[in-house]
C-alpha cells in the first residue's frame, strides 16, 4: 500500500472520530485504530505480518542459551563540558594543527578546543592536568550546554 494513501487513511481517522478502520487491498490489509484518552488523542496502525504455512514453521529442539553483550567500559576520568550551546572546533581554522589529540598530555588552563557561539570565537580551557582519554564530538558538530566535549584522565 502506498505510503501517501496510508498517512491519508491515518489523518481521515484522526479527523472523523472513527474509532476503528480496516481496508483490504489484494493480499494486503492495514487496520487502523484511533484510542482517545481523555487529555491526547493517539491513533496506532495495525499492518498485520504474513503468517507463515505450517511447512514453513518448525519449532526448535531446545531453546538456546541467552546470548549476554556487555556495552564497553566507558572511559573513566574528568569530564570537560560545554560551558554554552555553539559549534565545536578542534582546531583556529581548517589549516591549523588540533589544539588536542586522543592521549596528548595537557594541563590546567591549555586551550582544547573553540566553541563558536553568536559569530564569537570560544576557547576552552582544561581545568585540569591529564590525558586526553575520549574527544566525545566531532569537529563542526553544534554542542548544547553541559554536554561533554573531552574526558581527560
Amino acid at each position: 500500500m502506498d505510503l501517501r494513501k496510508l498517512k491519508t487513511l491515518i489523518d481521515l481517522v484522526a479527523e472523523s472520530g472513527v474509532s476503528e478502520l480496516e481496508i483490504s487491498e489484494g493480499e494486503e490489509r492495514v487496520r487502523i485504530v484511533n484510542h482517545r484518552a481523555p487529555s491526547a488523542q493517539a491513533t496506532q496502525v495495525y499492518i498485520p505480518q504474513q503468517q507463515p504455512t505450517p511447512q514453513e514453521f518448525t519449532p526448535a529442539a531446545a531453546p538456546a542459551a541467552p546470548v549476554v553483550i556487555s556495552a564497553p567500559a566507558a572511559p573513566t576520568g574528568h569530564v570537560m563540558k560545554s560551558p554554552m550551546v555553539g559549534t565545536f572546533y578542534r582546531a583556529q581554522n581548517p589549516e591549523s594543527p588540533e589544539f588536542v589529540r586522543l592521549g596528548d598530555t595537557v594541563k590546567a588552563g591549555q586551550t582544547l578546543c573553540i566553541i563558536e557561539a553568536m559569530k564569537l570565537l570560544n576557547e576552552i580551557e582544561a581545568d585540569v592536568d591529564g590525558v586526553i582519554k575520549e574527544i566525545c564530538v566531532v569537529n563542526g558538530q553544534g554542542v548544547e550546554y553541559d554536554q561533554p566535549l573531552f574526558i581527560i584522565g
